[in-house]
C-alpha cells in the first residue's frame, strides 16, 4: 500500500513516525492531517513550527532524571523512618478503625431495633 502512495506523503509519513508529540496533538485535537501536510510541504521539516513537536526522547530524559530524584529523596526519607513508630501509629490507628466500627454496629442495631417496638401493641392485624 506504501507504494501506491505519492512520494511526498510517504515522507511526510515518515516525518510524523520521527514526531510523535504531533501524532498525539492530532488525535487530541481531531484536526485533519490534510492541514499539517499542508504546512510540512509549504514550511519544511526543518521550519521553527516543528520545533515543539520535536522527538520526546529529549523530554524523557529529562522525565527520567526527575523520577530517579524523586526515587532519591524518598529512599532518603524512608532510612530515616522509625518502623517502631510507624508500628505504634498503626496500631492505634487500628483501635480507632475499630471503635468506629462498633459504634455503627450500635447505631445501626439499635435503628433495625426500632421498627420491632413500632409494632402495634396487640397485634390485632397479624396474619
Amino acid at each position: 500500500m506504501s507504494s501506491e502512495l505519492h512520494p511526498t506523503v510517504r515522507q511526510f509519513r515518515e516525518f510524523i513516525n520521527q514526531h510523535p508529540k504531533l501524532r498525539k496533538e492530532l488525535r487530541k485535537t481531531g484536526r485533519s492531517w490534510q492541514e499539517y501536510y499542508e504546512k510540512w510541504l509549504l514550511l519544511g521539516e526543518e521550519d521553527a513550527f516543528w520545533d515543539e513537536y520535536k522527538d520526546e526522547h529529549v523530554g524523557s530524559e529529562s522525565s527520567n532524571d526527575q523520577k530517579n530524584e524523586l526515587l532519591g529523596q524518598m529512599m532518603r526519607y524512608f532510612e530515616n523512618v522509625d518502623i517502631n513508630k510507624v508500628q505504634k501509629q498503626v496500631h492505634q490507628l487500628s483501635g480507632t478503625i475499630a471503635t468506629v466500627q462498633e459504634l455503627l454496629d450500635q447505631f445501626q442495631g439499635n435503628k433495625r431495633g426500632n421498627p420491632q417496638q413500632e409494632r402495634p401493641p396487640f397485634g390485632w392485624f397479624r396474619d
